[in-house]
């Protein structure tokens, strides 16, 4: 009965520390050729409506897509289509909120690091359809990256002009992909923060939404 019970301890410990373990999610490589023309792209580019937002999960290569877009690294080594400060990597990090979690961008290896297993969706948005939507990608200036400009008012400016661009470049892509996006300026910002536990020198800019 001992040997019974400790092996059942046992599995029920590998079962815990399987279920908590970290489940990042490797991307497959965006689509970079072809597609929808840009000035197209530009006539369809547009907000959902957010009382009647798409509810349809994103593919893996769709969010892959979206993410390469919006980050800006779309030149290979060759520079950046989003203004950073003097080639600088991004000093804007991106997450994405789904069901299953919150998850950083790692443009480097155009990977899913998971922060947290919590669906924190419905604690992100004043407006109430923020909390049904698929997936939002949150931006968040990165106050370490930022450090080497000594005026805040500069670090608030080149992070705010970058997750400008980077928005931007998210909304062609959706707009290409027939994907429905929202930019969402209000937004709940402490709790954001306190589910992504971030530094109190990082700020939170804004969240984008994604949907089919």
């Amino acid at each position: 009965m001992k040997r019974l019970t400790a092996v059942s301890a046992a599995a029920f410990l590998l079962v815990i520390c399987v279920s908590s373990a970290v489940a990042d999610i490797k991307l497959p490589a965006p689509k970079t050729e072809g597609g929808m023309g840009l000035f197209e792209a530009l006539k369809k580019r547009a907000s959902a409506p957010g009382g009647d937002f798409p509810s349809g999960d994103l593919s893996d290569e769709e969010l892959s897509n979206v993410l390469w877009a919006a980050t800006g690294l779309n030149r290979g080594q060759k520079g950046w289509t989003v203004p950073m400060d003097r080639g600088l990597p991004p000093y804007v990090n991106v997450y994405a909120a789904r069901r299953d979690g919150v998850f950083l961008y790692d443009w480097g290896a155009n990977t899913l690091r998971e922060i947290t297993k919590k669906d924190i969706r419905p604690d992100m948005g004043l407006q109430s359809f923020v909390a049904g939507v698929p997936c939002s990608l949150i931006f968040v200036a990165d106050g370490e990256a930022l450090a080497e400009f000594s005026d805040e008012i500069l670090r608030t400016q080149f992070a705010d002009v970058a997750a400008g661009a980077m928005t931007q470049n998210a909304y062609l892509a959706c707009a290409a992909m027939g994907l429905g996006a929202r930019y969402i300026h209000s937004i709940k910002e402490n709790e954001i923060r306190s589910a992504l536990g971030l530094p109190d020198e990082d700020r939170v800019i804004c969240i984008f939404m994604l949907g089919k």
